[in-house]
Parts: structure tokens; C-alpha cells; sequence
């Protein structure tokens, strides 16, 4: 079940009324959002957050996340969150998600690719001595999760298309959109009636771009196969692609 290493953090939860839709699961951004906050308070124990890692001026970027969706935990259930850091190649690190109940059943796991970013120069950094000193302490390879794929399927003629707009209080740490905020408006615009009574069971996401406060972006989507769909999500001003995704949904 749990990958064993002594730099993997464990959290346990209990699904909120603010983080369920109309059928009171947790929503896909909820159990996004958790995941990602187990990984902050894992990098925080390293000392090696964004605010830890300040002096080198070098900060985690997501690059691309792979996400399998088992069940969706229900209102008031407890589950059991673990990450650890899952390697490095070249310029970038690979961290694992689990989600279990509290039966020790698994709900969700995801791997994800990072690189650190020159917080001056907004581009990519190398991976400093320091921070490839856990290596040690990391699990091999084979008890990792496979690490996201580099491509997905060209995306084509759009079926539908929402407008957003980066506000104040979608912005993260780094001062850009939160990356949970791509995968959700991916989502926003799948047709209605795959949003009312679909379950999302994959995610695929690239992430190429920062978007920047009161940017304005249109997340496309493309439907591919009765439950699979592409999705795009780009700056209106340009049309430069800021992400890509693929969902495959049941129901």
C-alpha cells in the first residue's frame, strides 16, 4: 500500500461540507488541492520550500501531473494522504500521491513532475547539490508510481470553449495561477451532463505557461472517445497554450 521512505509525509482528513458537489463527494479540485498541500508540508519538513529555498532564489514549478481516480471520498469520511519525493532525472524531480480510506482501500494516487525555477530570471534552474543529497533516502524506481507521459494527443477543432480571468485571489505563493485552478477550469468546461452525472476516473495535465493577475484565458475542450476528452486551456490575447489535459470519465 504505502511506498516505505523516511521522507515520505502521512496526513489524515476528513471530507468538509466546502469540499463536496451536489452529490456529496469531494470535487476533483478538493482532492487536488489536498494532495498538494500534503506535498508543501512535506517540502516544509525538508526545509526545502519556496520560502526555505529564498536565499537561492530557486522555486518548484509543476510541470505535469498524472492523476487515477479510484472513488471519490464521501462527505465526513476520513482518508489518509501520502507523498514523498520519487527521484530526479536531469533537470527535473518526480513526486507520488496516495489517497486511502480509512480501511487502507486506495481512492486516488498521482504522479508528478517538477523543475526549480530561477525566481529572477523566471527560467529553469539546475537541480543543486543539496537537494540531490535525499536521493539516497528516496524509494527506487520500481516501488515508484510511472511517472506522467511527456506528450498527449494533438488537440483539434474545440467542441466547446469557457472564458476565465486570473483574479487577486486565484493566484499562489509564486504570484501566478494556482496550478489546481488549470485543472478546474479544464473541467468547467466539459458538457453539462458529464459534469451532473460523470466521474472523472484520469487526469492528464502538461503545464507550459505561467498565467499572470488579470490575464484572460479560454479552456477549450474536445471530446475524443464516448468518455475521453482533450482539453486546452490558452491566453485569449495570443493564443499561446498554457496547458494541456485528457480525462477519461465514467457515467
Amino acid at each position: 500500500m504505502e511506498t516505505p521512505t523516511p521522507l515520505a509525509y502521512t496526513c489524515d482528513y476528513t471530507v468538509q461540507t466546502y469540499d463536496i458537489e451536489n452529490r456529496r463527494r469531494m470535487t476533483v479540485a478538493a482532492l487536488v488541492k489536498l494532495m498538494q498541500e500534503a506535498a508543501m508540508q512535506n517540502v516544509m519538513e525538508m526545509k526545502l520550500s519556496a520560502w526555505d529555498m529564498e536565499p537561492q532564489h530557486i522555486s518548484w514549478v509543476l510541470l505535469r501531473k498524472s492523476m487515477k481516480i479510484m472513488r471519490l471520498p464521501n462527505i465526513g469520511e476520513r482518508v489518509k494522504v501520502v507523498t514523498y519525493p520519487a527521484g530526479f532525472e536531469k533537470f527535473f524531480t518526480y513526486r507520488d500521491y496516495k489517497v486511502f480510506d480509512e480501511n487502507g482501500g486506495m481512492l486516488a494516487y498521482s504522479s508528478s513532475t517538477w523543475l526549480l525555477m530561477d525566481t529572477q530570471t523566471r527560467r529553469m534552474a539546475r537541480i543543486p547539490e543539496f537537494i540531490l543529497a535525499f536521493e539516497k533516502d528516496m524509494p527506487p524506481a520500481d516501488e515508484c508510481l510511472p511517472r506522467p507521459d511527456t506528450k498527449l494527443p494533438a488537440f483539434g477543432t474545440p467542441d466547446a470553449a469557457l472564458p476565465f480571468r486570473v483574479n487577486w485571489h486565484d493566484l499562489d505563493f509564486n504570484g501566478h495561477l494556482n496550478n489546481v485552478f488549470y485543472i478546474q477550469w479544464m473541467l468547467e468546461a466539459l458538457p453539462d451532463q458529464v459534469l451532473l452525472n460523470g466521474t472523472l476516473k484520469e487526469f492528464d495535465i502538461i503545464y507550459k505557461m505561467e498565467a499572470h493577475w488579470k490575464e484572460e484565458l479560454v479552456s477549450a475542450v474536445q471530446q475524443v472517445g464516448d468518455h475521453q476528452f482533450l482539453h486546452r486551456l490558452s491566453r485569449k490575447e495570443d493564443g499561446k497554450e498554457m496547458a494541456l489535459g485528457a480525462s477519461w470519465l465514467e457515467g
